[in-house]
């Protein structure tokens, strides 16, 4: 166990890389390397189908010769000086970026005292996943209606990030994810629906039970027999939590830094604008302890602090890298993302802040309209904000969830959706991106 947790020797071998770079010519130069362990075992109908493991330590070296840059990548046995020339003469070949370089070194992180709790040291074994699995799809199956399975996941993972840069900053840090999946099948022939339940913690002591996972999944998949259509027309359409945080999705890609540089955003020039109703708020914690997305600091060194990305329905701030933030002429606040090239900006644990009225309270004001549990395909478009996507779920008549229904469409634009938001106050921190419940009105909805 004390072998896989420390990360010293790579940071050794980041450091060599970095100062190989500069003795090849480079003017500055980072190295990243990300680590990753995992476990998986996958049942279906009793029976383990297939069992996973991969280990790997990747090392990302990206040099700088004046404003041109370029980014080679190897396994932990490469030669550094063989890497670094290589990076060097690269980069000496490409084109200039004159918003390219390391973080500005008064940003970067000074120390790392903040214990975020991201690391559970228990290794389970491959048993003790199918033990979890099998639990799982036996709970699910026990479900009054389920007559298939397709099968139960449970997986273990670490994954760490060492990042060294020639400006001076060295750190690194590790955080552990348990897992746990379960998708069943109700009814037969052509009536047959599926649904799942699925569930991710940094500690394994927080993952919910096996059998409450398996459970929840069989009675969903039950629960949508027997669909209905749904008639064409507008109207207020209920987001499950589990759909609704596709749309903050949604949010995070148009403020994302890099899609305001290129121009390729809906929200292009809405900084400082109301686009959410004024008890909206949307925010973005790197500091939260076992948080998913939790982290020291970012690709680039930088300490990133909490955001307020919608204030009071406000627009406050794109997410910026230093690149990006260089381009549009603001700081790096901190959401540079790192995996085997180069740093681009994104949201660490994004949250939709809740409202006053329960899920049954909003739907009870609505009277009537749709409430979707699933989504299918990738219909936002970031440019324009049109949406549209295929949905399932079940009508809402009478202030409450009735009829199963589905092969539906819902459409509408989300600089429009986001003004008519309401939202709920079921929150639960599930995953990096979380929202409660949510209602927009007025989205048009095709039906059979």
């Amino acid at each position: 166990m004390t072998e896989i947790l420390d990360q010293s020797d790579l940071t050794d071998r980041a450091a060599h890389l970095v100062e190989a770079a500069r003795k090849a010519g480079a003017d500055a130069a980072d190295t990243v390397c990300v680590r990753g362990i995992s476990l998986s075992v996958d049942m279906r109908l009793g029976k383990v189908e297939e069992t996973r493991r991969a280990e790997g330590d990747d090392f990302t070296l990206r040099a700088f010769v004046g404003k041109r840059s370029a980014t080679v990548s190897a396994n932990v046995m490469a030669d550094p000086a063989e890497l670094a020339e290589r990076a060097v003469a690269m980069a000496k070949a490409a084109p200039e970026d004159r918003f390219a370089g390391l973080a500005d070194p008064s940003l970067v992180a000074k120390s790392f005292d903040d214990d975020l709790d991201l690391l559970d040291e228990t290794i389970p074994q491959a048993t003790e996943l199918t033990e979890a699995a099998l639990a799982a799809e036996d709970a699910m199956r026990a479900v009054e209606g389920v007559t298939n399975s397709s099968g139960a996941s449970a997986g273990w993972s670490l994954g760490g990030l060492v990042l060294a840069t020639s400006n001076g900053f060295a750190g690194s840090y590790l955080g552990s994810r348990f897992s746990l999946s379960a998708s069943a099948i109700a009814g037969t022939g052509t009536a047959m629906e599926r649904d799942y339940d699925y569930a991710m913690r940094t500690h394994r002591a927080d993952l919910d039970d096996p059998a409450t996972i398996g459970r929840k999944a069989g009675e969903r998949a039950v629960r949508r027999l027997n669909p209905a259509s749904y008639a064409t027309g507008r109207t207020t359409v209920v987001f499950d939590p589990r759909v609704a945080s596709g749309l903050l999705g949604s949010l995070a890609g148009a403020t994302n830094g890099a899609a305001i540089a290129r121009k390729t955003s809906f929200l292009l020039d809405k900084m400082g604008a109301a686009i959410f109703p004024s008890n909206i708020n949307v925010s973005d914690d790197p500091s939260r302890r076992r948080g998913l997305a939790s982290r020291l600091f970012d690709g680039e060194g930088v300490r990133p602090e909490p955001l307020d990305i919608i204030k009071d329905g406000v627009l406050q701030t794109w997410f910026l890298d230093s690149a990006s933030g260089r381009e549009l002429g603001l700081a790096t606040n901190g959401r540079a993302s790192r995996g085997g090239g180069n740093p681009s900006p994104g949201a660490t644990n994004l949250t939709l802040a809740p409202g006053d009225q329960s899920p049954e309270e909003l739907m009870a004001a609505i009277g009537e309209g749709l409430y979707v549990t699933e989504m299918i395909g990738h219909g936002a478009n970031l440019l324009t904000g049109d949406y549209s996507r295929g949905a399932a779920g079940f009508a809402i008549r009478d202030g409450k969830l009735a009829e199963p229904v589905s092969e539906i469409t819902v459409a509408g634009n989300l600089a429009e959706m986001f003004l008519h938001l309401i939202v709920a106050s079921d929150l639960e921190y599930r995953f990096s991106v979380n929202a409660p419940t949510v209602a927009i009105e007025g989205m048009t909805v095709a039906g059979q």
